[in-house]
C-alpha cells in the first residue's frame, strides 16, 4: 500500500475490498435505470403525491445519520439534494441484515454513489424524503470530499473556497460548490441562445481547422506545433476569420463559428491562453447593419438567460437593450483624455504616452501606440455598451477603408463594463488592398512586433477570386459569459482554465524515518496519521504523536511493541 495515502484513502480501500468480499461489485457495470430526480420530487410532490409511489433516484451520498436499525441520508444528483430514509428491514427483508448493518453502515462513506428505489413522503417534521426499498451501490469513492459545512440559513463555513484548488478539481468544486453549476447552466444558455438567433436568420454553423498553416486573423501571438507527417509547421488558431471568409467566397450568405482560439500571450483576470470565440460573417451587409443586429442579438441572449435585458454586473446594472451608445475612437480618446491624437504622428504619439505616463516601446507603430492610449485611459470608462467606432487603419489590417474619412476604417468594438467583448468590420475584400495592409504587417514583424499578422497568400487567392461586400463579427463568449453571471474572472467561467502544474507533494520512503530512529514497523502506521514525509513529522508536536501512536495501536489492533517515549522524542532532535 502506497505510504502517500492518508488514513481516511487507507480505509476507503479497505472497505472496497471488503465490498468485494462480500460479492458487491463496487463499480457494476450495468445499466442503472433513472426514472426520478431530486428537484422535481422536490417541487412537485406536494401537489402530485400520487406520481411519486415508486420512484428510481442516483446520487452522491452527502451527509448520514446513523441511528440504529434506521437511518437517514442525503443524497446530490445533478439537480440538487433528496433526503432518504433507510430502514435495515426494508432493505433486508429476509434474515440477512448485512447490506444494511455492515454494508450501509460501515462500509459506505460520504462520497459514495448508490442507487435507490422506494416511495416518497413526507418525514414528521414535514421534509421531503424517499423511503428506500431497494438500495443499489453504483459506485465507491476512495478520497474523502471536504467537508463543506451549512447551517439552518444555508450560510458556509469551512467551504472548499481556495480558487487554485477549486479550478484545478473543479470535479470536486462543482460536487461540494454546487451553486456554482448555475454559471455553466448559464453559459450553455447564452451559446444556445445566440446559435438559435443566428439559425433563425438563414445563417450556417460551420467547422474550420483548428491547425492553421499561417496564423491569421488577429494581432496575436501564436502557439506552434510540428506536424509529423506532413513535416511543416502548423500553429493553432489565432482566429477562424480568414477561413470563414474563404466561405463567403465559395457562395453561402452567412456563416458562423463557436471554436476554441488559442493566444500564447498573458494570463490575468479576463485573459486565458484557450478561449471561445463566436464569429460570423454575412455577405452584403456592413458595420452599420452589425451593430443593430448585435444590439438585438445580446438583448435577446440576455433575456434568455435572466428573463430581462439588464443584468447586475458588480456595482453595476448593464442595460442589454439597444440602441448603444456611439463613439469613434478618436472621440472617446478625446473624450477622456482632452486630447485630438487624429492628425498626430508616430512620433507625436509616442510624446503623448510619454506625457500620460504610458509604457510602450519601440516595436510600437501608430496603430499599436493609439490602442495603448485607449486602453489606458478609455476602456475603464465604458460602462454601459458602447460601440467604439472608426479605427485608425493601421490598428485594423482586415477591415475596409472607410467611405467617407481618409485614414480610418469600418471598424467597431463592444465595450461593456470596461471590457471589450465583440469586435466587427465592413470587410475588405480589395485583394490589391489587402495584399499591401499584410506586406504593411511583415514590416512590423521585422520590427520585433510578435503580434503582426503573416501573410497567407492562399487567403489573398481567395479574396481575388471575388468576395462580396460582407460584414463580420467576433464575440468573445467566455466575456460575455462573464457578464451575464456576473463574474470577475476568467477562470470562474470555464470549466478547466489553464493553470501552472501543480506541484507534488513530497513523498519520503520509509528508510528515511527509518533513518530518523522510527522503528520500521511504525513507519506505516505514522504514513495513517497522515505524516507522509520526515519534515512534516518533525513539524508536529512530539507529546501528541506519542499519545496519537497509542491510540492507532489500539484502533488497528497492532501487535507490534510501543516505542518508549523517549524514543519518540529523539525522533525529534
Amino acid at each position: 500500500m502506497s505510504i502517500a495515502l492518508s488514513e481516511q484513502e487507507i480505509i476507503r480501500r479497505e472497505s472496497l475490498q471488503q465490498l468485494r468480499a462480500l460479492g458487491i461489485d463496487p463499480y457494476p457495470a450495468e445499466e442503472f435505470k433513472v426514472t426520478d430526480f431530486a428537484q422535481d420530487i422536490t417541487d412537485n410532490f406536494a401537489a402530485n403525491p400520487d406520481t411519486y409511489k415508486q420512484v428510481t433516484i442516483a446520487g452522491r451520498i452527502m451527509t448520514r445519520r446513523i441511528m440504529g436499525s434506521a437511518s437517514f441520508a442525503e443524497i446530490q444528483d445533478s439537480t440538487g439534494r433528496m433526503q432518504v430514509y433507510i430502514k435495515r428491514d426494508d432493505i433486508c427483508p429476509d434474515e440477512d441484515k448485512t447490506l444494511y448493518n455492515t454494508v450501509f453502515k460501515k462500509l459506505l462513506d460520504i462520497g459514495d454513489y448508490m442507487g435507490i428505489k422506494g416511495y416518497v413522503f413526507l418525514t414528521q417534521t414535514g421534509e421531503i424524503s424517499v423511503h428506500v426499498q431497494e438500495l443499489t451501490i453504483l459506485s465507491k469513492s476512495l478520497k474523502p470530499l471536504p467537508v463543506v459545512k451549512r447551517d439552518e440559513d444555508g450560510n458556509i463555513h469551512d467551504g472548499f473556497t481556495d480558487p487554485e484548488m477549486r479550478y484545478r478539481q473543479r470535479y470536486v468544486d462543482l460536487t461540494v460548490n454546487p451553486e456554482y453549476k448555475q454559471i455553466f447552466i448559464k453559459r450553455s444558455k447564452v451559446i444556445s441562445a445566440m446559435r438559435n438567433y443566428f439559425n433563425a436568420q438563414g445563417w450556417m454553423e460551420v467547422e474550420t481547422p483548428i491547425l492553421q498553416p499561417v496564423h491569421g486573423g488577429a494581432a496575436a501571438r501564436p502557439f506552434a506545433t510540428h506536424h509529423n507527417t506532413l513535416d511543416m509547421p502548423l500553429f493553432l488558431r489565432i482566429a477562424n476569420e480568414l477561413y470563414l471568409k474563404r466561405l463567403i467566397v465559395a457562395g453561402f450568405d452567412g456563416v458562423y463559428e463557436f471554436g476554441k482560439m488559442f493566444r500564447n500571450e498573458g494570463m490575468d483576470r479576463t485573459h486565458n491562453p484557450e478561449f471561445t470565440a463566436m464569429e460570423i460573417y454575412v455577405a452584403y451587409k456592413d458595420y452599420i447593419w452589425m451593430m443593430a443586429m448585435v444590439e438585438d442579438c445580446l438583448e435577446q441572449v440576455a433575456r434568455a438567460v435572466h428573463g430581462i435585458a439588464a443584468v447586475q454586473v458588480g456595482a453595476n446594472e448593464i442595460n442589454f437593450a439597444g440602441p448603444y451608445t456611439r463613439l469613434s475612437m478618436y472621440e472617446s480618446i478625446q473624450k477622456y483624455t482632452g486630447i485630438d491624437v487624429s492628425a498626430m504622428d508616430e512620433t507625436g504619439l509616442r510624446e503623448v504616452c510619454n506625457d500620460l505616463k504610458i509604457e510602450v516601446d519601440t516595436t510600437m507603430g501608430k496603430g499599436k501606440l493609439i490602442d495603448e492610449i485607449f486602453s489606458a485611459k478609455v476602456e475603464a470608462n465604458l460602462i454601459q455598451p458602447t460601440f467604439i467606432t472608426d479605427y485608425p487603419i493601421e490598428m485594423t489590417p482586415l477591415a475596409k477603408k472607410h467611405r467617407t474619412k481618409d485614414g480610418l476604417v469600418e471598424r467597431f468594438e463592444l465595450f461593456v463594463n470596461g471590457k471589450e467583448i465583440a469586435n466587427a468590420y465592413s470587410e475588405l475584400n480589395d485583394p490589391i488592398d489587402q495584399r499591401e495592409r499584410l506586406e504593411e504587417q511583415l514590416i512590423l514583424a521585422g520590427r520585433g512586433d510578435d503580434e503582426a499578422m503573416a501573410m497567407d497568400d492562399d487567403f489573398l487567392r481567395a479574396l481575388e477570386y471575388g468576395m462580396p461586400p460582407t460584414s463580420g463579427l467576433g464575440i468573445g463568449i467566455d466575456r460575455l459569459v462573464m457578464l451575464l453571471t456576473n463574474q470577475s474572472t476568467i477562470q470562474e467561467v470555464l470549466f478547466f482554465p489553464q493553470m501552472r502544474p501543480e506541484k507534488k507533494a513530497k513523498v519520503a520512503t520509509a528508510d528515511d524515518f527509518v533513518k530518523i530512529g522510527v522503528p520500521a514497523e511504525w513507519v506505516q502506521v505514522l504514513n495513517k496519521m497522515g505524516f507522509n514525509t520526515v519534515d512534516e513529522l518533525k513539524a508536529a508536536n512530539p507529546n501528541k504523536v506519542f499519545n496519537d501512536l497509542g491510540g492507532m495501536r489500539k484502533k488497528l489492533k497492532l501487535e507490534i511493541t510501543m516505542p518508549a517515549k523517549e524514543v519518540v522524542m529523539a525522533w525529534f532532535e
